[in-house]
């Protein structure tokens, strides 16, 4: 069960999510055209995208499989019959003068989507999730009449495009909560190889309804925000959305149902139309298609064919790894950052010296040079060997870092005269980690002997530290320590300096 939250200046904050993912078929919902992103306008908008006069559309089977594949990973219910509306409204990137959508009895009923928010299980249950066409682009910017005036365009490319809406419950209480929930269900269709998932492109696009109420009350008046691009500016429009409706009910004003746009150069929703209801829509069955008719071996077809989930294989790296929940969820992210663990995990049996490495040093850098981690200059087995060698005391961690910046600077165009200088060196992982070790002079101190005498230099030159120490104060001892490993210059391994230390100190 999901906890309350907080309550927001005294109001509890209801939410639900509408998402567009766009499916990865070559081919759109009911026609032959591509939907490859990019092309010039109208270049792959063929007869039946048009709506040319005698046009009939045909399923693409193709789209259907992964709306099977999106229930299963939901425990969602997979109708066995299913049936297509028209849903009616006018539009100039409409040519039909409606869109093909699913009304009463959609292909994917129920379900829910599981993430972690702010260290703890979170649930949001699904209502539904529909097959569609995605509609054609209007296009505003720069488009001149013959005679000069502005105008718009008409991009049609898009019409037809197949579309899986998911549509939430309205189960999640702040925006923090939505924006962990699209995270989450993102990297789900990214996963399942269903949707790429690139927003930038539109594949992935969100509408949340947002209202307000004081606890216990009646659900309050809903606005659509609609077409989020990015779970930055989803962040702010709810945000903004819920302090706005509330400064409207504190100053005594109504709340209207309506649809709104979130402008990210001001950080503000504004009211772009009153909003529809169903029955302003007109929908009623498409008389162009039969009921689609999904077959119990279409199904168990599907369902051998997914990969493990993230659920479970989150929870198996917390029974078998002994991740936590939050470093098992970070894990899991996505499909290539999961299988990157695995590899470097197997590569030196350490899993949580891995997961530090991918949460820490690993993801600074991807950040920084916004890299993903399929593209990364290291692979998986490198960074394995190079954690091994902390892992049986050969360098220390600090060591170790050294190592990685020279072996992610021989990854990139401007070290590849540095890594071309290893395949006369070492040709295995293991080898080309130790090669840069013994390079740098990076191995730790490991003669107990030598090490001893450090400790006797240290002990002999700093007797103030040795009385502060012997006198109650832990700060001395870490003095001490200190230069031990300075004498040592870094060779030192810290943990035996400490052992060493409390030795001789009694």
């Amino acid at each position: 069960m999901n906890t309350a939250p907080p309550l927001i200046r005294g109001y509890e904050v209801v939410i639900g999510l509408e998402t567009h993912a766009q499916l990865s078929t070559l081919s759109k919902i009911f026609s032959g055209a591509s939907t490859a992103f990019g092309a010039a306008p109208n270049t792959q908008a063929c007869a039946v995208d048009l709506a040319l006069p005698g046009t009939l559309p045909v399923m693409n089977r193709a789209a259907v499989d992964r709306a099977i594949r999106l229930g299963l990973a939901v425990g969602a219910k997979v109708a066995p019959v299913s049936i297509f509306a028209r849903k009616n409204y006018f539009y100039p990137d409409l040519p039909k003068g409606y869109q093909i959508s699913q009304y009463e009895t959609p292909v994917v009923q129920g379900g829910s989507v599981s993430f972690v928010l702010d260290g703890q299980p979170r649930s949001v249950r699904l209502t539904r999730a529909h097959l569609e066409e995605d509609a054609g682009k209007s296009l505003h910017e720069s488009y001149r009449s013959e005679d000069g005036r502005p105008c718009s365009g008409i991009d049609l490319n898009r019409a037809g495009t197949p579309l899986l809406e998911i549509v939430t419950e309205p189960d999640m209480r702040s925006g923090a909560e939505a924006v962990e929930y699209a995270k989450a269900l993102h990297a789900l269709v990214v996963w399942l190889g269903i949707c790429d998932g690139n927003m930038q492109e539109g594949s992935f696009r969100c509408d949340a309804n947002v209202s307000v109420r004081r606890p216990g009350a009646p659900l309050g008046t809903r606005r659509e925000i609609k077409n989020l691009n990015s779970f930055r500016n989803m962040a702010q429009a709810i945000n903004f959305e819920i302090n706005w409706q509330i400064d409207q009910i504190e100053d005594g004003l109504s709340v209207h149902q309506a649809t709104v746009l979130f402008n990210p150069d001001t950080g503000e929703t504004r009211a772009m139309r009153s909003k529809e209801d169903a029955h302003d829509y007109r929908y009623f069955p498409d008389p162009d298609l039969p009921p689609l008719v999904i077959s119990p071996e279409w199904i168990a077809q599907v369902r051998a064919s997914l990969p493990e989930l993230p659920a479970a294989m989150a929870l198996r790296f917390q029974q078998q790894d002994g991740l936590s929940l939050d470093d098992s969820a970070v894990m899991t992210q996505n499909l290539d950052f999961a299988r990157f663990y695995e590899t470097a995990r197997d590569a030196c049996a350490s899993p949580k010296l891995v997961a530090n490495w991918l949460m820490g040093e690993f993801s600074k850098r991807l950040n920084a040079e916004d890299l993903l981690i399929s593209t990364c200059p290291i692979s998986p087995p490198l960074l394995g060997a190079l954690i091994s060698r902390i892992v049986d005391g050969t360098i220390s961690n600090n060591a170790a870092k050294q190592v990685f910046d020279v072996l992610w600077g021989a990854g990139t165009l401007s070290g590849q005269a540095l890594a071309a200088g290893y395949a006369d060196r070492a040709t295995s992982d293991l080898a080309r980690i130790d090669a840069e070790i013994e390079a740098k002079g990076l191995k730790q101190m490991n003669d107990s002997g030598a090490l001893q005498a450090l400790v006797d230099q240290v002990l002999a030159a700093d007797p103030k530290s040795v009385d502060e120490y012997r006198a109650g104060k832990d700060k001395a001892f870490n003095a001490l320590v200190g230069q031990v490993m300075k004498l040592s210059k870094g060779k030192a391994n810290p943990a035996q300096v400490n052992e060493a230390l409390k030795l001789r100190l009694g």
